[in-house]
């Protein structure tokens, strides 16, 4: 199954409806369209003929550990080698430290291509600019000079070091500790799993941020503080220096993402550094989680995005049986399915999922931008606030969309979908742990729910919702749009009122923070989901109307649009009416009568 980025789209996205040459001025970055389409173009050469050539084998061979050393797929060292002497490793770094920073709306894009190429290869760097991020924004400059320009390089990786085998969600629990040297360092000892790129080949040293406890800190997640611990700690000209007390105990047997190392690290008294203040780790590590989840957001969009490739491809080739008007292809034993009406169904139905999410995607790494590089401190504040409620819709609503139009590729595929000879097995298998890893998306939901909409009292989702609605409003004066835009003002008072009610419906009872959450975060995405639609059918409608060339790309973006607040859009209502079902329903029956 070959993969070739979606690059018309992405323009679409981030040209017409984003403005995305608008947004770098914003930011004053000096990126200009001409660099910005070279950029992407050279961006999906890379993810097509170096990475996604690595999928297949990377399922297939897998990592070994083999006496404390870990050694990738065939293929993966060469091929990071490139990703780091192009440039790619540190596109989003902070230019003090080397880095081109390269605004989050324009990186997406790539990072899209990487995961939909090959999930496995992306994951190794992933992390790494997660962890450059709470480096620069948290760390003493001593740890920053030492570590953080051979970090944005992609000469040094990093890692994430949070869960234990008994602390996943609830780092309360947490056992993994840190005791104090006359020196200032700390020694730290503990186990954690699930380390993504814990131990690997590609790169000449690996810096993990470990959680861990001091021996004064106060109990629950409030005593928890945030440590740099190098593999190698750096010698004074910048090269790995002494092997510290680190080693992988294990490699994890997993489902999918088998070309990604997933290890039990243990740290036996290793030499770490303090980031921030003592006590504080969490606030520290959450700046990196947030850029985690919207990674794992994109995860779940390249995923589906190389499925809908797999998927179509192979409805246009498969023939079997006759269209239900008569034959399409006469001179041919079978119609191809494509011609199926049900086929259709599917294949519109990963069309526009994906491309919404790529919307989202956009709208959201906008936001991420403004946070950080807009020059008035009210506008960044502002879009803190907006990216902080979109994160959880992102991390959740992406990954299972990732999964659905995966298995909805498998099913296109029929019997051959099921089996590993076409590869579309491979991506549900891959995109399951999406769902679960950086919190899964139960949690994502509660997150949205408890911490962002009470919170402040859907202040902030009324205010997105406002946006919206003058976005819906402003098409109204489009004819040809009309239907459309008045099923979305229809969904957005809905949404107002619905967020009023779940708010004062938690508030009577807590319970019901848990019992709506997850149906109140789908009811949110497609809702606004077909907000964003219809931002992309006003585009293309001016398109048409201005006489444009491309008139079968942007009929078929109105015929998605279309398809999505008619076919998919509906979804909402089924959540609506499930969240309404309220908690008793839930929590009435006796644990003892789950089962007899």
């Amino acid at each position: 199954m070959k993969y070739q980025a979606p690059l018309r789209d992405m323009r679409f996205v981030l040209h017409e409806v984003f403005d995305v040459s608008g947004h770098c001025a914003r930011l004053n970055n000096g990126l200009d369209r001409e660099t910005i389409d070279g950029v992407l173009e050279e961006a999906a050469r890379f993810a097509a003929e170096v990475v996604a050539p690595l999928n297949r084998n990377s399922d297939e061979q897998g990592c070994q550990l083999i006496d404390g050393h870990v050694t990738t797929p065939q293929g993966f060292r060469d091929a990071y080698r490139q990703y780091v002497d192009n440039g790619w490793a540190s596109m989003t770094g902070p230019l003090e430290f080397a880095g081109q920073g390269f605004p989050q709306l324009i990186s997406a894009s790539f990072h899209e291509m990487l995961m939909a190429a090959s999930l496995s290869f992306r994951i190794y760097s992933g992390l790494t600019e997660g962890a450059v991020l709470a480096l620069h924004r948290h760390g003493s400059e001593v740890l920053k000079q030492a570590y953080l320009e051979k970090m944005v390089s992609g000469e040094w990786s990093g890692t994430m070091c949070l869960t234990e085998p008994q602390a996943g969600t609830d780092l309360a629990l947490l056992r993994t500790r840190a005791q104090p040297q006359a020196d200032g360092s700390y020694q730290v000892s503990g186990s954690k799993i699930f380390i993504s790129g814990g131990e690997q080949d590609l790169t000449a040293n690996i810096v993990h941020l470990v959680l861990a406890r001091l021996p004064d800190a106060p109990a629950g997640v409030k005593g928890i503080s945030l440590f740099l611990v190098p593999k190698f700690i750096a010698a004074a000209d910048g090269t790995p220096g002494p092997r510290n007390s680190l080693s992988c105990g294990a490699l994890e047997h997993k489902m999918g993402i088998k070309g990604a190392s997933t290890c039990v690290m243990n740290f036996d008294g290793a030499q770490g550094w303090l980031i921030g203040e003592a006590n504080q780790g969490l606030a520290c590590m959450f700046t990196m989680m947030n850029d985690a989840r919207f990674q794992v957001g994109l995860q779940g969009l390249g995923i589906a995005e190389a499925a809908f490739q797999g998927g179509l491809a192979y409805a246009r080739e498969r023939l079997q049986s006759r269209a239900i008007s008569g034959p399409v292809a006469p001179d041919k034993s079978a119609d191809p399915i494509i011609v199926h009406p049900d086929v259709r169904r599917m294949l519109l139905t990963q069309k526009t999922l994906s491309e919404g999410c790529r919307l989202l995607a956009a709208y959201t790494a906008l936001q991420l931008d403004l946070e950080h590089g807009d020059p008035q401190p009210e506008a960044r504040q502002k879009a803190s606030r907006r990216a902080a409620l979109l994160i959880p819709i992102v991390k959740a609503f992406f990954t299972d969309v990732g999964q659905e139009v995966a298995s909805l590729g498998v099913q296109l595929y029929g019997g051959h979908g099921y089996i590993r000879e076409w590869g579309m097995e491979q991506l549900m298998r891959d995109s399951r742990i999406t769902q679960l890893y950086e919190g899964t998306n139960g949690i994502q939901a509660l997150d949205l729910l408890r911490r962002k909409v009470l919170g402040d009292g859907a202040t902030e989702l009324g205010a997105l919702i406002d946006e919206l609605a003058v976005h819906v409003d402003a098409a109204g004066s489009q004819a040809a749009l009309r239907q459309m835009v008045e099923a979305m003002q229809q969904r957005l008072a809905e949404w107002r009122e619905l967020g009023t009610e779940v708010v004062e419906a938690c508030r009577r009872d807590v319970q019901e923070i848990g019992a709506m959450s997850v149906d109140f975060l789908a009811y949110s995405a497609y809702v606004l989901v077909g907000g964003l639609w219809l931002q992309a059918a006003v585009r293309a409608q001016a398109a048409l109307d201005a006489g444009t060339d491309e008139p079968g790309f942007y009929r078929a973006k109105l015929q998605a649009a279309d398809f999505y607040w008619r076919r998919v859009l509906p979804r909402a209502s089924g959540h609506r009416e499930s969240l309404r079902g309220g908690a008793h329903c839930l929590m009435a029956m006796d644990e003892a009568d789950f089962a007899f």
